[in-house]
C-alpha cells in the first residue's frame, strides 16, 4: 500500500508541476516595478482564454489537495 501511494504521489508532483507550468502569468515581470502601464491590456485581452484558465486553475486545486493528502497518509503512523 505505502509503495502505491508513493508511486502515486510522485506522479501527483508531476502533474502540479505541469499544470503550475501551463497556466499564465498574471503580472507585467518587471515593468510593473518601473510603473509600466496597462494600456495593453483591453476586454478581450483580459477575457480571452477564460475557460482554459479556470480549467487550469480547478486542476490544480485538486491536484493539491489530493498531494496533501497523499502526504498526510504517507506521513501518519497508521501507514508505518
Amino acid at each position: 500500500m505505502r509503495t502505491a501511494l508513493t508511486v502515486l504521489f510522485v506522479i501527483v508532483c508531476i502533474a502540479i508541476i505541469i499544470l503550475v507550468l501551463a497556466q499564465e502569468s498574471k503580472d507585467n515581470g518587471l515593468g510593473s516595478l518601473a510603473g509600466g502601464s496597462a494600456a495593453g491590456e483591453t476586454y478581450w485581452s483580459k477575457n480571452k482564454g477564460r475557460s482554459k484558465e479556470s480549467y487550469l486553475i480547478l486542476a490544480t486545486t485538486i491536484a493539491v489537495v489530493i498531494f496533501l493528502g497523499i502526504a498526510l497518509l504517507l506521513c501518519s503512523k497508521v501507514m508505518n
